[in-house]
């Protein structure tokens, strides 16, 4: 009996030895046949090789980039051209537009207006007024809703308006908002809102990977008005009253055709997330076209799993090459891919004015780690790496040459280049580049010139940290 039941533990354990290896031959020649960064396919390769038990489980739940079922599920959902949309050619706004619309983004579109929002107190007063001027439909995604009293209060409000008869959807990131209960949110429910998590992943899911995250922050209110950029809901970010210790944050509050295209972003995702059809959600047939708002022209770029290619990526790489004078990046993570970060390498070495500004220290260590290599490489070329201190700096923003800017929730890192579910904002109008410098300028106000010793090799101890984070970025 004993020879018996060892006799089976030896078949079970060369069956799972043998399929154990078959998954692992599978998943390598999956990883290779997807366009990633050589630094992610390295980093992959050495896990799943190398610790096939944990490789293979880790890659299953976190290694997946791109979810073609739902690349060709939402471009099905692709609307037509936003009625009363001002579309210029691609070539009116230069080769980084054109790059864009041959990658699949959508065309420029003018006839917008845009303000800036640059403080956590004047973003909270803007939404809780647009939440409170709705007349029909407020639609909201975040990455993150904090349970606190900001979180509370955004939803005592959305509540207040869904009681009143407003359509009130608010879309949450399930593991940006995983602590947030959904007894949190159960007043909106009650009041007639809706709610849904997007890639749930407790219970674990099969539909994609765990590490495939909505990053994206829209609110867009009766598909007239839309806010985004990098604000998430909570206390952190925003909140009715002043304070030192919050974040600094950036974002916009737009009218105009481009609201349209923000809200479709916004159905797709609701869709995919809800299984609800799209119809319901989109303006009636017969509403007013939209009209124009002001003189800004805005390309609209949607980035991530649920998009064929990389258009943000291409985007911003396309926006750095075309650089004749000046860059500025302002991001709080940085973690570049090496094509961007050689571009930013030779247009430094060429000349060009290259500014980076970062907060002195962010609030994840091993992005921190992470991002000394690549400072240290591009302060010796002529970069100038301005810290921002005291406290967190969370904007993300780019300027080229006062003439294009760029808004959105997407960092500067391989994360939100190759992996999450982003939105970016291209501007085209001088009037509102020039707001967003003089808002880098304030930034710039507050910070300090990196030191070289600041970034100088260190003990033992650091130089391992550092090698590692940079050798594990590719999976931050």
């Amino acid at each position: 009996m004993e020879s018996e039941t060892s006799l089976y533990a030896e078949v079970l354990r060369h069956l799972l030895t043998v399929g154990g290896f078959l998954l692992a031959v599978f998943l390598i020649a999956r990883l290779m046949s997807e366009k990633r960064q050589p630094g992610n396919t390295l980093a992959w390769l050495l896990v799943i090789t190398l610790i096939p038990y944990v490789g293979v489980p880790l890659y299953l739940l976190l290694g997946g980039r791109k979810l073609r079922r739902l690349v060709a599920r939402k471009n099905r959902l692709a609307p037509a051209p936003v009625p009363g949309a001002v579309v210029t050619t691609p070539e009116a706004a230069g080769a980084v537009a054109q790059a864009l619309v041959l990658d699949g983004a959508c065309v420029p579109t003018g006839g917008n207006t845009v303000r800036l929002i640059t403080r956590g107190d004047e973003a909270f007063a803007e939404l809780a007024r647009r939440i409170r001027e709705a007349r029909h439909t407020i639609h909201v995604m975040t990455f993150i809703l904090g349970r606190d009293d900001t979180g509370r209060r955004i939803v005592a409000l959305l509540a207040e308006r869904a009681r009143a008869g407003v359509k009130v959807r608010l879309l949450l990131d399930a593991v940006g908002c995983l602590f947030t209960s959904r007894g949190f949110v159960r007043p909106l429910r009650e009041a007639g809102g809706e709610v849904c998590r997007f890639m749930p992943v407790l219970p674990l899911q099969w539909r994609g990977s765990a590490n495939l995250r909505n990053h994206r922050k829209i609110a867009v209110f009766d598909h007239e008005v839309a806010i985004l950029g990098g604000h998430n809901l909570a206390g952190e970010y925003m909140g009715p009253t002043p304070l030192k210790k919050r974040w600094r944050d950036f974002g916009a509050v737009i009218e105009g055709p481009t609201v349209g295209l923000l809200n479709e972003i916004f159905v797709a995702d609701w869709c995919y997330a809800s299984g609800q059809p799209g119809d319901r959600l989109r303006p009636p047939k017969d509403a007013p076209a939209a009209e124009a708002r002001g003189g800004c022209e805005l390309q609209v770029v949607a980035s991530g799993p649920d998009v064929a290619g990389d258009p943000l990526y291409e985007g911003i790489l396309s926006f750095l090459q075309e650089a004749k004078e000046r860059i500025w990046i302002i991001t709080p993570y940085f973690i570049p891919d090496e094509v961007l970060f050689r571009t930013l390498l030779v247009k430094a070495r060429t000349g060009r004015e290259v500014k980076l500004i970062l907060p002195a220290k962010s609030n994840h260590p091993v992005a921190d780690h992470a991002r000394r290599y690549y400072l240290r490489e591009l302060q010796q070329a002529g970069v100038e790496v301005l810290l921002v201190q005291p406290g967190m700096m969370h904007s993300k923003g780019m300027i080229v040459d006062d003439r294009i800017g760029l808004l959105g929730s997407a960092n500067f890192d391989l994360r939100s280049l190759f992996v999450n579910f982003e939105v970016g904002v291209f501007v085209y109008s001088a009037p509102e580049v020039q707001a967003m410098r003089a808002w880098a300028q304030d930034l710039i106000a507050h910070g300090a010139p990196m030191t070289a010793a600041r970034l100088a090799r260190r003990r033992l101890l650091g130089n391992m940290a550092e090698d590692l984070s940079r050798l594990f970025a590719p999976l931050l």
